[in-house]
């Protein structure tokens, strides 16, 4: 496998919090991948920021009386302190309002245009009648016309997969404030998908380590590709570099074409910030290098087909060729990694619709690390799940602080209160070195589920361990040999170790515990490095925060550390404290559960 890994969350949209649904897809699984990929020796480049442009923002800003810039600048630096609050270890996570994006957006469009990929066309673009302001495509919904659903979006249909314009829909009508959409003709650029199919159908064949879901959609939708507007008409985005449109101030690029070149233009940022500003290259321009796309089913559309189309297109790869882009050629995703819903009661977490648990929240109340396992083992990773108070009360309760922080809390405690410090065993015994191997083994396993982006199976596994080592310890009954010391260090080094090679294979997912346990076991400095907020500027631009950080640094590794006996111990505290039974029968009282 190569030694340089791209790892490439989706770009949370800056108009408001981010929930817990929003993470499950593009937040844990992109972090318990990159935390797991550095531990196995691998240079990742983890990127992505918040996508700030669109009528969307727009909208939020009017009601909430600001401009739209100081609403992004609102949102930006919330969801920014919410992401580093819950561990994700960016390299880089920045946003689309600086002019270091608009200077790459601009130039791999320049690169589409130059080899016919961009066309323009008359279209017919949907208005608020209220307002006259455009409205997106993804703010209008309506019966699809293909298979009959009643929530089709104006882009595309999720029950069937079939890409859609607005005018297409059966009674659209606007998810801002419910009025049917009025259509008007308007010019537009196109992405001509259609010339891009060929090659597009080429590569996707080849994707044969894909998810299913994620073949099978991006597979259906090849068979209706049509040119797909990168236009639209507003003042709140990247303007068109040509000529003709400069002059047209309500003329912007879409934010969904600006979005994901965000991927390409947050690299180039970090490299620049860095110190090596073409150090982005080794992570695009480099065959060997991988490359890993994170996100929830309803942005499949846009990794899958779009952004490799616009790849293919600006390396002169489409179906009627071309010349090498101005970013040089660029490398197409080696997997899309996408996660189903996370619902509650059967229903898409949706802030208009009220049903919503705010990251910020659940941190603040319950910590990181909670929730992370949570969406680990429970979340929809390849089927809708549902999230319950009650699920995560039991999750919490019983697995991670009954299985998990039991065993490290007993184990560490009873070698504390014995010797003090790390025991020094004796001869094992056929049970002793047979949960050992059972631990030494699991490494492989656990890595490559996750090499595999199967996070589900791979924490399963790592607690299959821990539940041994709590069978071993109630079996070998250490409380129970104070007449043989020798065999009660040989249990209680046992124990400990494979309490550390657990901690190691629980570290991409409970990174903040990890780093205790690694204290509870005598360790000192940084085991699981944790992201930073950096105030950085730009010029010609005002100040922001990013996510970045030191991860090189960090001891963590992925492999079995084998413990040095004489090691200073100290009195463990518990590592997951129980919730309150009640909270899964009420909710907390910023997300009570509704009785009816």
């Amino acid at each position: 496998m190569s030694s340089r890994v791209l790892t490439a969350p989706t770009w949370p949209y800056a108009n408001g919090p981010r929930h817990i649904g929003h993470v499950s897809g593009f937040g844990v699984p992109s972090d318990v991948f990159s935390r797991y990929m550095r531990m196995s020796g691998h240079d990742v480049l983890m990127v992505s920021g918040t996508d700030e442009h669109g009528t969307p923002i727009s909208v939020q800003a009017e009601r909430e009386g600001m401009s739209t810039r100081a609403l992004a600048d609102k949102y930006n630096r919330v969801i920014v302190e919410d992401l580093q609050g819950l561990g994700m270890s960016y390299d880089l996570f920045t946003r689309t309002t600086t002019r270091n994006h608009y200077e790459v957006v601009q130039q791999l469009f320049l690169g589409l245009h130059k080899n016919g990929y961009i066309v323009p066309q008359t279209a017919l673009g949907a208005v608020s009648p209220s307002t006259g302001r455009t409205l997106p495509d993804r703010y209008i919904e309506g019966t699809c016309p293909i298979c009959g659903y009643d929530s089709a979006r104006g882009d595309q249909c999720d029950n069937c997969g079939n890409q859609l314009d607005p005018v297409d829909l059966i009674n659209p009508r606007s998810r801002i404030n419910g009025e049917t959409p009025r259509f008007v003709e308007t010019e537009h650029l196109f992405l001509d998908l259609p010339a891009l199919s060929g090659s597009l159908s080429h590569w996707i064949s080849s994707r044969t380590d894909w998810r299913p879901n994620v073949l099978k959609f991006s597979q259906n939708l090849l068979a209706d590709l049509r040119p797909r507007a990168i236009t639209r008409d507003l003042d709140w985005g990247v303007p068109v570099p040509l000529d003709s449109w400069r002059d047209q101030p309500m003329k912007r690029l879409y934010v969904w074409f600006d979005a994901v070149i965000g991927y390409l233009s947050a690299s180039v940022e970090w490299a620049r910030r860095t110190g090596d500003p073409d150090a982005w290259q080794l992570w695009w321009q480099d065959p060997e290098a991988l490359s890993y796309y994170f996100m929830g089913k309803d942005n499949i559309v846009f990794h899958s087909v779009i952004w490799p189309g616009m790849l293919l297109g600006h390396n002169g790869q489409g179906d009627h060729g071309g010349t090498l882009g101005p970013m040089g050629k660029l490398e197409l995703p080696d997997e899309v990694v996408s996660s189903e819903y996370l619902t509650m009661s059967g229903a898409k977490f949706s802030t208009s619709r009220n049903k919503v648990i705010y990251v910020g929240d659940f941190i603040r109340d319950f910590g990181p690390d909670p929730l992370r396992y949570y969406i680990a083992v429970a979340g929809p990773e390849t089927t809708d799940s549902d999230f319950t108070w009650d699920e995560f009360v039991r999750r919490t309760n019983f697995e991670l602080a009954n299985e998990w922080g039991n065993l490290v809390n007993r184990s560490v405690s009873m070698a504390h209160k014995n010797v003090g410090a790390i025991p020094t065993p004796g001869a094992l015994v056929d049970l002793d070195t047979a949960l050992l191997e059972t631990s030494r083994a699991s490494f492989d396993v656990v890595g490559d589920l996750l090499r595999r982006n199967r996070f589900k199976a791979a924490i399963g596994e790592a607690m299959r361990v821990a539940g041994a080592a709590n069978k071993y310890l109630s079996d070998a009954e250490p409380w129970k040999l104070k007449d043989d010391p020798e065999r009660r260090d040989t249990v209680l080094h046992t124990a400990l170790q494979v309490v550390s090679d657990v901690n190691t294979l629980m570290t991409p997912f409970l990174p903040h515990a990890a780093q205790k346990v690694h204290a509870a076991l005598g360790g000192e400095g940084v085991w699981a490095a944790e992201p930073e907020i950096r105030e950085v500027s730009e010029e010609g631009g005002p100040d922001y925060p990013v996510i970045m950080g030191h991860y090189a640094g960090e001891q963590a590794r992925w492999a079995s550390r084998p413990l040095e006996p004489g090691r200073p111990l100290v009195k463990p505290t518990p590592l997951f404290p129980k919730l309150d039974e009640k909270l899964g029968q009420t909710g907390p009282d910023w997300a009570p559960i509704d009785p009816t």
